[in-house]
């Protein structure tokens, strides 16, 4: 099926639906960073490219032809109207209501969207309801998931809401709820009846604003591997993550260090192992390399002695336990490409965005993103 990129980034959702055999017929994005790697990765010639959303009008948007998916990962800005229950008329100021406008337009069989888990609960749950009824509205029965990224082939720890919107009178089917391993859950396939619009589901699982329809809520427990923790007032951002573990929810990181940490082990005479970031350069670079130091995780300090010990196992000023250390260790941020591996874009993909932006960009960008193996599990779905 054609399909029509929105918010498109990088192209998160471009692989993933691309992937299942759908066709990509053109793409918006407004930062021009992203869209130099969007289209250094992708094949865009002949395809139509919009830039600012708000500034296409609906005669551009008519003559698109013929769509049959919107895809986006419309930025999450505040419903200060929401919860009035006007439908589609609250959500007008909104990105969403770009979408929605282009939904009006070109009247494809399926929306799929991606948004962060708190959309969900936003406003106590008004703004959720008001997109659900600007759907509604629209002519769209509208299903939902809480999806972990970390369940779809990637080592993320990564929840965000999957939205698909389905046109009524079309004929398409269930894809929700999805299994860990990106199936349908087989014992809650109905078939839609023309009745009553009921909303089903809640904040944690998932859910469905269809016509007659039942869910169940499906939820995903997982442990993160935390190896300790450096000096810093950010608990996220000081976290340091084991390599056989789950990195944290990417951000946009823009700079201030607030890349995720591993810890990586040593190697030959460099205890800090071989690696693609070097440690601050000094006159004694060896010693630099070498950590075989303590950590004092309670003051958030680093030390070259450990403190008195006492029956607790801490000191006169720390609490019990509070000291590590990391001999043969040396900790260090993710690179960009990693950073894009745990969103599931393959390595050619990041080596032509890395060609035409900065590192700083590439961070930026991969937290920005979706992951694509998750949109690949549900494009799979859409028939």
């Amino acid at each position: 099926m054609k399909f029509l990129d929105l918010f498109a980034g990088i192209g998160g959702f471009r692989l993933g639906m691309e992937s299942a055999g759908h066709e990509c017929v053109g793409f918006c994005e407004i930062d021009k960073f992203a869209r130099k790697s969007y289209k250094a990765i992708h094949d865009t010639k002949g395809e139509i490219e919009l830039h600012d959303i708000t500034a296409v009008s609906d005669e551009s948007i008519r003559r698109i032809g013929r769509v049959d998916i919107i895809c986006g990962g419309f930025p999450c800005q505040a419903f200060s109207i929401a919860g009035n229950r006007r439908g589609f008329e609250d959500t007008r100021g909104t990105l969403f209501f770009e979408i929605a406008r282009f939904a009006s337009i070109l009247r494809p069989k399926y929306l799929f969207l991606e948004n962060v888990k708190g959309l969900l609960n936003h406003d106590g749950g008004a703004t959720f309801e008001t997109i659900l009824g600007a759907l509604d509205e629209l002519g769209y029965n509208v299903e939902w998931q809480v999806l972990n990224s970390k369940d779809f082939g990637v080592p993320q720890n990564r929840e965000r809401v999957l939205i698909v919107g389905h046109l009524r009178g079309e004929c398409t089917r269930r894809v929700f709820p999805l299994s860990k391993s990106g199936q349908q859950v087989d014992s809650i396939k109905e078939q839609y009846s023309n009745t009553i619009t009921t909303r089903y589901g809640n904040s944690q699982g998932a859910g469905a604003y269809i016509v007659e329809s039942k869910s169940q809520k499906v939820r995903t427990i997982g442990n993160i591997h935390i190896a300790g923790k450096l000096p810093g007032n950010h608990d996220q951002n000081s976290r340091v993550y084991d390599t056989d573990g789950l990195a944290p929810t990417l951000s946009t990181m823009q700079g201030g260090g607030q890349e995720p940490k591993i810890i990586q082990r040593g190697h030959g005479y460099n205890q800090g192992g071989e690696h693609d970031i070097a440690p601050t350069i000094t006159s004694n670079s060896y010693q630099e390399n070498n950590l075989v130091k303590i950590i004092d995780f309670y003051n958030k300090i680093t030390k070259d002695e450990v403190g008195t010990l006492t029956s607790s196992g801490g000191g006169s000023t720390v609490r019990a336990g509070s000291f590590g250390v990391t001999d043969g260790y040396r900790i260090r941020k993710l690179t960009p490409r990693e950073c894009w591996r745990l969103q599931g874009f393959p390595d050619w993909a990041f080596d032509k965005a890395q060609k035409v932006n900065s590192n700083s960009q590439l961070y930026k960008q991969a937290g920005n993103s979706v992951t694509v193996s998750v949109i690949a599990a549900i494009a799979k779905e859409l028939e």
